[in-house]
């Protein structure tokens, strides 16, 4: 991708687009570029081997997923409904709301080494924090995406020949995300604190990747650019060597959503090159018989995750 860069730094977003270049990753890299904070964000390491599902699944559906190493499973929450109390499927959270929400927090959880959030007094000025418009459907979808997040249980199981589990059956907040105002004229919902639990924000300690907020704010709209950027923050930067990935195996973990192999290797090349627009230093190939991972300087540089 150094061709984009370079275009846009010598000539120009207009010359980029002029040059016949895709316009939304022509967008992602200008916005990369001239984005003047230098925010860091922190996210669990088993996010960059599994991911959420970029769509809706039905309410009492569970969600899982596996990479070479990782199993993820995801168990929908429940609440009571009505008059009655009658229990109902909450649902897990999907798409680039959900994955921007969780990034908040563990970013917010490893900058100020604790696992009890801040989010903010009012839910419009946490939404402008992390990148999302704040309009009506947008606030509507972070809130239902919250509590998706608050109700749900997960598993990341690791397979390290040794038979390690590193989270089973843990909750990812202790605690709703959000409670009501019944007096705001406007409906709208006031944010206090969130507390990840304990396990989960063990493990965020123990195996965070850093990634930039910039390049993250580039392609937030975008659920499947989100999951390949942070896939390349994870394993660009301690490879030893050149490293094939089969279209088989990336199916496997990008693609479940699709039938055919052929379709998905059509559809997934735009996510990765948005992925790239945003991490310029990234060293990739793609070949018929896959993508070919080459050592990388990592997203963020190590001076930067201590400071």
């Amino acid at each position: 991708m150094a061709t984009i860069h370079d275009l846009l730094e010598t000539r120009g977003k207009q010359h980029a687009l002029d040059f016949g270049l895709d316009r939304d990753i022509v967008e992602a890299a200008s916005a990369y570029m001239s984005d003047e904070e230098n925010g860091l964000g922190f996210i669990y390491s088993g996010w960059a081997q599994c991911a959420l599902p970029h769509r809706r699944l039905k309410p009492s559906e569970p969600w899982q997923m596996a990479s070479d190493r990782v199993r993820l499973i995801i168990q929908p929450g429940i609440k009571p409904v009505g008059q009655t109390g009658e229990l109902a499927h909450v649902g897990v959270p999907f798409g680039a709301h959900g994955r921007l929400i969780l990034l908040f927090l563990q970013t917010e959880a490893i900058r100020t080494n604790s696992r009890e959030i801040e989010l903010g007094k009012s839910l419009r000025q946490w939404m402008k924090r992390i990148g999302i418009s704040p309009s009506g459907s947008a606030a509507r979808s972070v809130k239902d995406q919250a509590e998706r997040i608050s109700r749900c249980r997960l598993s990341f199981h690791i397979n390290d020949g040794k038979g390690a589990n590193a989270l089973v059956n843990q909750a990812i907040v202790d605690g709703a995300l959000f409670i009501d105002e019944p007096n705001c004229r406007s409906g709208s919902t006031s944010i206090e604190v969130a507390k990840l639990s304990e396990g989960y924000y063990e493990q965020l300690r123990k195996h965070p990747v850093p990634v930039h907020e910039a390049a993250v704010r580039a392609i937030s709209n975008n659920s499947a650019a989100l999951d390949v950027y942070v896939w390349l923050a994870y394993r660009l930067h301690v490879l030893q060597g050149r490293k094939l990935v089969t279209w088989s195996a990336l199916k496997a973990q990008f693609g479940s959503g699709y039938k055919e192999l052929f379709h998905f290797k059509a559809k997934w090349q735009k996510p990765l090159s948005l992925a790239l627009a945003v991490y310029p230093d990234a060293r990739v190939e793609i070949t018929d018989e896959g993508v070919i991972l080459m050592p990388s300087p990592a997203p963020v540089k190590p001076k930067r995750i201590s400071a």
